[in-house]
């Protein structure tokens, strides 16, 4: 990157590199107690359904607050909605660490979703100010791969304190990093609310009510399809890669722990290693070209799974969805900032990220209902079938937000001027 006449390459970055630090610090928490949840939920003495909805609900948590968490951002700014999501997401994890029954501790869940809810919908709407279309897409793949990294090695440093200091623990540990990203948001990144590509604009054109720029958002095809591809990333992740892939992996492949774990871990690494190379894929050839093979790619790694006869085979079921989430990690959410009118970031990304969640919340409850019926080989593919389709509606039905002139790239930094002053 070379420096511009605007300052240094921090100052031009600035609130990429905060929004990362606050990212790694907040995921890192939710990373930690990732495997912690269904044994401090089962030590409450309750079934295997009861132990899923802990986990159920913080995504519905997530899916009811993003598209009021962005209406939050445009009414009192993205720090603040920053800020206050790290404090709320502080005390779910507390009232989760102290919770004295299941009850308790399923509302605690929901107060912790919320607060994430804040956080993750205020960061993309961030890098959606920030950003302009040429170089969007590097600048969500790091992003995006700095979160999933965090999300990947958390369970590890989780695991430890619970084995040393109890099952509490990491959610103590949450709490603390919960308030340093509501720190981190409140006193280091500056203020976006108005800005166009990194730059302030002089005037701001007064814009229709938050429930008319909605309606308009989902009038676009282009939106809802993206939507829709989110959605399936999401349905896939959580309802067949968290869920029915370890219990493969164990019952059938009679794999243990630390093998499932490094297959699982094995994708964060490569997802992060793809991440820059992704975005500069989407800035330089358009959306699309990246979108729909890493979705198809997404479905053939579902397959793999289903029949999977080997450990070698499975890691290389977990290699394929590395590529497909790596690849097609910030594509999604650049197309999506792409459709945003002027002055409406805030709720094409909060709309965008309440579908996407919605697939967090089906996903393990309908894909876990499909492997009761049918057994899981057949609901994974299933789930391939329905990646693969959406890819196909995908590639045929939606419109390129992107189409970039070669030379006009090349000319232009990879990173979007911050004319912004800290607070």
């Amino acid at each position: 990157m070379q420096a511009e006449a605007g300052g240094n390459w921090y100052e031009r970055n600035r609130v990429l590199v905060w929004i990362c630090a606050l990212t790694v610090v907040n995921q890192l928490g939710f990373g930690s107690i990732v495997p912690v949840v269904p044994l401090y939920a089962r030590s409450f003495g309750v079934s295997q359904s009861a132990i899923g909805l802990t986990i159920g609900i913080y995504g519905l948590a997530r899916f009811l607050l993003n598209m009021p968490a962005g209406q939050l951002a445009d009414r009192i700014g993205r720090r603040n909605v920053l800020a206050i999501g790290g404090g709320i997401v502080a005390l779910g994890n507390l009232l989760c660490a102290i919770a004295p029954s299941y009850w308790a501790f399923l509302g605690a869940r929901f107060v912790a979703g919320a607060g994430a809810a804040l956080i993750l919908t205020a960061s993309q709407i961030v890098m959606a100010d920030i950003s302009t279309p040429a170089r969007r897409g590097r600048i969500l793949a790091v992003y995006s791969g700095v979160f999933s990294f965090a999300v990947g090695i958390g369970p590890f440093p989780g695991g430890v304190l619970a084995e040393h200091f109890g099952l509490p623990a990491p959610f103590y540990t949450f709490t603390l990093l919960g308030l340093l990203a509501g720190a981190f948001a409140y006193f280091r990144v500056p203020e976006t609310r108005g800005m166009r590509g990194g730059l302030q604009q002089a005037s701001i054109v007064p814009l229709p009510p938050f429930r008319e720029q909605a309606r308009a958002m989902f009038s676009q095809t282009g939106f809802a399809l993206i939507s829709l591809v989110s959605f399936g990333a999401f349905f896939a992740r959580t309802g067949a890669l968290f869920n029915i892939v370890p219990v493969i992996g164990e019952e059938r492949l009679r794999l243990g722990p630390d093998q499932i774990g490094l297959g699982l871990a094995m994708i964060s690494v490569i997802g992060l290693g793809l991440a820059y190379p992704s975005g500069w894929l989407v800035d330089r050839f358009g959306r699309k070209i990246v979108i729909v093979p890493a979705t198809i790619i997404s479905g053939l790694a579902m397959i793999v799974f289903s029949f999977a006869p080997t450990y070698a085979w499975f890691i290389f079921g977990c290699f394929a969805w590395s590529c497909s989430s790596g690849i097609g990690g910030a594509a999604p959410a650049a197309y999506a900032a792409d459709m945003a009118p002027p002055g409406m970031n805030a709720v094409a990304m909060s709309a965008y990220r309440m579908l996407a969640d919605f697939g967090y919340v089906a996903g393990p409850l309908l894909i876990g209902l499909a492997a009761d019926a049918f057994g899981p080989n057949a609901a994974l593919r299933g789930t391939a079938i329905g990646l693969v389709a959406i890819a196909l509606i995908f590639a045929f039905r939606a419109p390129e937000t992107h189409r970039p002139r070669p030379a006009r790239l090349a000319a232009s930094p990879p990173a979007a001027p911050i004319a912004s002053k800290d607070p």
